[in-house]
């Protein structure tokens, strides 16, 4: 896997300061992307465990809030096999940070009812998943209003809470009300 890019001070991404890593590698090609280089798989620069360690490095202050994941698509498959063992680790090293997912993917209907069925490594990566952001960006859509996405078909989710209950289960602000 390669990556794009990381932020280690963005507060765009998710509640709080995080550190975000940008994967590479997108088969959605959203018009308008934001992040339209991040596309290529090939594009940035490999993620080893010498990036590994320097986002850990990264998220271990106590303000940051936790690590956020975007792309490019965290959760193509061939992403998602790099991503495992890494955000299996910052949960280990750091069980206080949260871990936020964003993904063209549809939830409930392409990453539960697709992936997970067919690939034993969605399922567990999703495990260590605290917020996931779902849904393609949609150009006619787009609303910079809204908080930590930009068009209003996408959804915030929580994650755990919807694995237990079994049908998506919006993420809710602690601090603020989302629209």
């Amino acid at each position: 896997m390669n990556y794009a890019e990381i932020k280690n001070c963005d507060i765009a991404n998710g509640p709080g300061v995080r550190v975000s890593l940008f994967v590479s590698g997108c088969t959605h090609h959203c018009k308008n992307c934001f992040n339209q280089v991040a596309w290529d798989f090939e594009y940035g620069s490999p993620f080893t465990e010498e990036v590994e360690d320097r986002i850990i490095g990264l998220l271990r202050p106590e303000y940051i809030r936790g690590l956020t994941l975007l792309g490019g698509e965290p959760m193509e498959y061939a992403n998602q096999e790099r991503l495992l063992p890494f955000v299996k680790r910052v949960k280990q090293e750091l069980p206080a940070k949260d871990i936020w997912c964003f993904s063209g993917y549809l939830f409930d209907q392409e990453i539960l009812d697709k992936m997970c069925v067919e690939q034993e490594v969605t399922r567990e990566l999703l495990r260590y998943l605290d917020v996931l952001v779902d849904g393609r960006f949609v150009e006619e859509l787009k609303d910079i209003t809204l908080r930590f996405r930009g068009s209003s078909n996408q959804r915030l989710i929580d994650v755990p809470a919807s694995l237990r209950e079994g049908r998506v289960v919006l993420w809710q602000d602690q601090d603020k009300k989302l629209s």
